[in-house]
């Protein structure tokens, strides 16, 4: 079988985030892609960090609360986010992927964003390529 690449599999239609975007616009352009979670790019799309929906929950709830005003995606983004080569191999990812790593990578190439990949693109192509879940072992009523 051959080795699908993240390039092929990455999705490169969502504009990223830029820093001082407000965090109302971040939450807009998240729910508006259907995504959990967006890189944050400079004026040269170098990747400065990530911005998720955990994130905005949290820091909108505390500025609503103690009427601090509209924060921006500076204030809440995670800096230095774990980001993947286009040249990645798929298979390789889906067994780096597991509890408390993120559900969606930037791809990156020479320092610049390309696309993101996700879990969900990750899983459709381990089932396209036939990677199957074993049968239950427990035991059948019939047992």
């Amino acid at each position: 079988m051959r080795s699908l690449k993240i390039s092929e599999v990455m999705w490169n239609h969502i504009e990223p985030i830029r820093c001082g975007t407000p965090l109302t616009r971040v939450v807009k352009v998240l729910l508006d892609n259907h995504v959990t979670g967006l890189p944050v790019v400079d004026d040269q799309r170098h990747v400065l960090g990530f911005v998720s929906e955990q994130d905005c929950i949290h820091a909108l709830l505390v500025s609503n609360y103690h009427g601090e005003g509209d924060p921006t995606v500076d204030d809440v983004m995670f800096h230095n986010p774990l980001t993947v080569s286009p040249n990645m191999s798929v298979v390789d990812l889906a067994q780096n992927l597991g509890a408390g790593k993120p559900k969606i990578y930037p791809v990156v190439d020479n320092g610049k964003l390309l696309g993101i990949v996700t879990r969900t693109a990750i899983l459709s192509q381990l089932v396209k390529a036939g990677y199957t879940m074993e049968k239950s072992r427990f035991a059948s009523a019939e047992d």
